[in-house]
């Protein structure tokens, strides 16, 4: 698996909120596999014509040398438009399938924490609660002590804990299965980054910890509560957790691909196991599903008004104007407010998008991770563009 080296990311501007305690913001570390991407504040949108997103779709595949590109579009009355570009199949030419399915990477730690805080509202976790209150004993290592670290630590990755993906990337592509707590196992040989609660730092073990601990309180799998929660309760339809050993993806799909070296040709990786992201990365999903879950989510579909208050508390990101609550993300707009959501890397795929508050959303995606971080605000720029038309 490649790595996609984040920019430094320094603490400075306007706290909106977040752990008790000061908290800054570490330098953030190589991400790839299950990563929200790079982040930079938003470059101005162009003067929005009928067809904006689609020649930023078209750019991505023309100048950036992406293979495909696929968006939705959500107005603030529910219509959705739908974009493609490039070729789905370079051994075909098949055709970019309109909101096709795509593995959605990172996106599916909202879906984790979601759950998480409705288990919260339910009373039957407590965000100030340690790790050890739920697997006691289980987390330990060089300057790590699960007695130390909270769940809202976990879902805010305010930790410390050392993320494992560089270890299990190659894995990924050689379609490796991982159990969760192989993962766990292999982020404590690592020593801690940080002491909790002081600095923010992203790492995928934080999420692995918190589908533990659904599954701990629940005595159900994460996948299933995902799906009963989340993924049923606001009609879902083209959303998934794959099955232990799935490698397919189930619906039509543009296929996903890999670049070992940024000169490296492309090769197929649409068929990979994905359980090295489990909590952290492993669901697939479509635009427009992805569009639905995150307006759902701000409307108040899914959480009680307490626990998407906690949610949206955020911690600034250096200067870039986001901020990272508990597995949501708040990225300034060109023309004006925020939108929320996350993003998410995994082989073959990037996505990026979110809703506002008024209910309109974007999500655009591509098939392979880009090897530059300049490609990666370009199809930021396209979800830009769709929210400030």
């Amino acid at each position: 698996m490649r790595e996609q080296a984040w920019q430094r990311l320094r603490s400075s501007g306007r706290r909106r909120g977040g752990p008790r305690g000061v908290v800054q913001v570490a330098a953030a570390g190589a991400v790839g596999l299950m990563t929200m991407g790079a982040l930079a504040p938003p470059a101005a949108s162009s003067a929005a014509g009928p067809d904006t997103v689609q020649q930023g779709l078209s750019a991505l595949v023309r100048s950036d040398g992406l293979p495909a590109a696929l968006a939705g579009v959500q107005d603030r009355e529910g219509r959705t438009r739908t974009y493609t570009a490039g070729v789905g199949d370079l051994a075909t030419g098949a055709k970019v399938p309109r909101d096709g399915q795509v593995r959605i990477g990172s996106n599916t730690k909202t879906f984790t924490a979601v759950v998480v805080l409705q288990l919260v509202g339910e009373g039957r976790i407590d965000l100030a609660a340690k790790a050890d209150t739920y697997l006691p004993g289980l987390v330990r290592g060089e300057g790590i002590d699960g007695r130390r670290i909270t769940v809202r630590q976990l879902l805010q990755h305010t930790s410390g804990l050392p993320d494992y993906e560089k270890d299990v990337e190659d894995d990924v592509l050689g379609r490796r299965y991982f159990e969760p707590r192989d993962l766990l196992d292999i982020a404590l040989r690592h020593k801690a980054d940080f002491a909790p609660g002081t600095k923010w730092k992203y790492s995928n073990t934080n999420y692995v910890l918190a589908g533990l601990i659904v599954q701990k309180v629940t005595g159900r799998p994460l996948a299933e509560e995902i799906d009963r929660r989340v993924v049923k309760r606001v009609g879902l339809r083209h959303t998934y957790f794959p099955t232990a050993g799935d490698v397919t993806i189930r619906e039509p799909h543009p296929k996903g691909y890999h670049r070992d070296a940024a000169d490296a040709p492309l090769r197929d990786v649409t068929e990979i196991d994905p359980s090295a992201a489990w909590a952290a990365g492993q669901m697939i999903s479509t635009n427009s599903d992805l569009n639905r879950f995150f307006t759902a989510l701000l409307a108040g579909r899914l959480l009680p008004p307490a626990q998407l208050t906690e949610m949206r508390t955020t911690v600034p990101l250096g200067k870039t104007g986001a901020g990272y609550g508990l597995g949501l993300m708040s990225r300034p707009l060109s023309c004006g407010g925020a939108y929320w959501g996350h993003g998410g890397d995994i082989a073959g795929y990037e996505t990026r998008g979110g809703a506002t508050d008024d209910g309109r959303a974007a999500s655009a995606a591509v098939t392979s991770i880009p090897t530059d971080g300049e490609t990666t605000k370009h199809l930021e720029s396209v979800v830009d563009t769709a929210l400030c038309r």
